[in-house]
């Protein structure tokens, strides 16, 4: 039996050090979005949203493994972040934040298939009607390993907003993205690894 197609293990974007930012280029991917805004601990529609999400996704790769013999493990949860001024990123003003839940998907799943498992996946999951199958490309991008509670990345991020970026030159060039590689459901909250990443461009001189 081929071993399945692991997003984590294949895609170096997948990977980072942990207490050191690192310039990358990410390649263009497929995910499946939901778009929200307000706290995540609190709003509603973001429990919805990311149930959604797996319910499409999972709906989706049973669905290439049926139809096109083809098998993978489910990407990682992952988020873009944006608020009117980033500051509330690193004071945690929740409230303020907007939000784009995803999850990546193979580049041989078609629209088609997708748009199959999200009316699939309406039976389990009502908010799946909101899930959109869409590409994004974030090129060259800064990203670095944070370990522990979600709540510990603000002096990350303030390092590499007002240190790191400055000091190589680098503006904002798309929103924060976080890549959840522990499952807040499983581990302690010490023990997370989130991916921190900035798309980033150079300044003009």
């Amino acid at each position: 039996m081929a071993e399945k197609y692991d997003v984590k293990r294949e895609l170096p974007s997948y990977t980072a050090p942990r207490g050191r930012f690192e310039i990358i280029e990410v390649p263009e991917h497929a995910y499946c979005m939901v778009d929200g805004h307000g706290n995540p601990n609190t709003a509603p529609e973001y429990a919805a949203a990311v149930a959604a999400l797996y319910a499409v996704s999972y709906a989706a790769k049973f669905q290439s493994k049926r139809e096109l013999d083809r098998d993978y493990v489910v990407g990682p949860l992952e988020g873009l972040w944006s608020a009117d001024d980033p500051a509330a990123f690193v004071t945690r003003e929740k409230s303020a934040w907007s939000w784009t839940m995803m999850i990546w998907q193979p580049d041989w799943l078609t629209p088609e298939l997708v748009a199959e498992a999200i009316a699939r996946a309406m039976a389990k999951a009502p908010a799946a009607g909101h899930v959109r199958f869409e590409r994004l490309a974030e090129g060259s991008s800064v990203q670095t390993l944070h370990v522990g509670p979600y709540d510990d990345e603000g002096p990350t991020l303030a390092r590499l907003h007002h240190e790191f970026m400055p000091e190589h030159g680098l503006r904002f060039n798309g929103r924060h993205h976080e890549v959840y590689l522990g499952d807040p459901r499983r581990a302690a909250p010490e023990k997370l690894r989130t991916i921190l990443r900035q798309p980033v461009a150079r300044r003009a001189e």
